[in-house]
């Protein structure tokens, strides 16, 4: 389940790569004027060019990002039999991939108190799976192995590359809005701006309407977790994908009634807001539980 940090991480990357290459192409402007519109076609069309650049650079160093932030460690066979619950972990991942004709994804695991899995990577046949130190030691066999139905759903359903789809479009109104915003202050101010003042309202503006247009993305974040869990049911069963969902709900009503600083800060806000990328785990159980054609 992959919880608003590791989404936080990914917007944030997602903005600091569109204003590298922002100021990139600024510089090149320098030397090159004629790569400067002031048509709101050319700037739409150069802001799609960033703002997709953007998005897929991100998508293609999301696998080795979050190994490298995380410390994941690897696993193969070998070094997962000596474990049940990572033998569990990785026969499962590598039994949904070879029904499903993809290439094995990475498996591996990281140090964490907090419950949690997530699977990222460019392409279904290019992905990572991995589970937290935290899960394997609060779940049972059967919540372990929906959880991770859950996340091999996402690589099948191609959750990675919808969202970097949707997160394309997103970045190319931030940028050609922030764009014209910027010049709006500049004919605010009835001045030519110097190359660096103007660049760094730009700046500013890329960095606010990012994060409101983050929103976006939530949303249909949200949607994509019922998939996912519709997923993880069919490759699983039913009833592990429920009883995974029932342990973090658990889990998650203990944190608050303990007042778990480590977890009320990791989960950052209630989900099923506007401000989460999850649906309420009440509602999502209930829609598997109402879901009479999964066995």
């Amino acid at each position: 389940m992959q919880y608003a940090k590791r989404f936080l991480f990914f917007i944030l990357t997602n903005i600091a790569i569109m204003v590298v290459i922002g100021i990139i192409f600024s510089i090149l402007r320098i030397f090159f004027p004629s790569l400067e519109s002031t048509s709101y076609t050319g700037m739409f069309i150069s802001s799609m060019v960033i703002g997709f650049a953007g998005a897929f650079i991100s998508l293609w160093i999301s696998r080795w990002m979050a190994k490298k932030a995380y410390s994941i460690q690897l696993l193969d066979s070998q070094s997962a039999a000596g474990d049940p619950k990572l033998s569990l972990v990785y026969n499962t991942v590598e039994r949904i991939a070879r029904e499903n004709n993809i290439t094995m994804p990475e498996v591996g695991y990281y140090q964490s108190e907090d419950p949690n899995a997530f699977a990222t990577g460019a392409t279904k046949n290019s992905s990572l799976v991995a589970v937290s130190t935290g899960l394997l030691e609060h779940m049972d066999n059967d919540q372990i192995e929906g959880v991770v139905g859950h996340e091999m759903a996402h690589i099948l359903n191609g959750d990675m590359v919808t969202l970097t789809l949707i997160q394309g479009v997103v970045n190319t109104f931030v940028i050609f809005f922030a764009k014209l915003a910027a010049r709006a202050v500049q004919n605010f101010l009835d001045e030519e701006m110097g190359f660096l003042a103007y660049n760094l309202v730009y700046i500013l503006f890329q960095i606010l309407f990012g994060i409101l247009a983050s929103f976006v993305v939530m949303y249909f974040s949200r949607i994509r977790e019922y998939r996912a869990d519709l997923g993880g049911a069919k490759y699983t069963s039913k009833a592990k994908m429920i009883s995974g969902l029932k342990k973090l709900q658990s889990m998650q009503e203990l944190a608050k009634t303990q007042k778990n600083s480590r977890m009320t800060a990791f989960m950052i806000t209630e989900p099923d807001s506007m401000f989460s990328t999850h649906p309420k785990l009440e509602n999502r159980i209930k829609a598997l539980e109402e879901n009479y054609a999964l066995s």
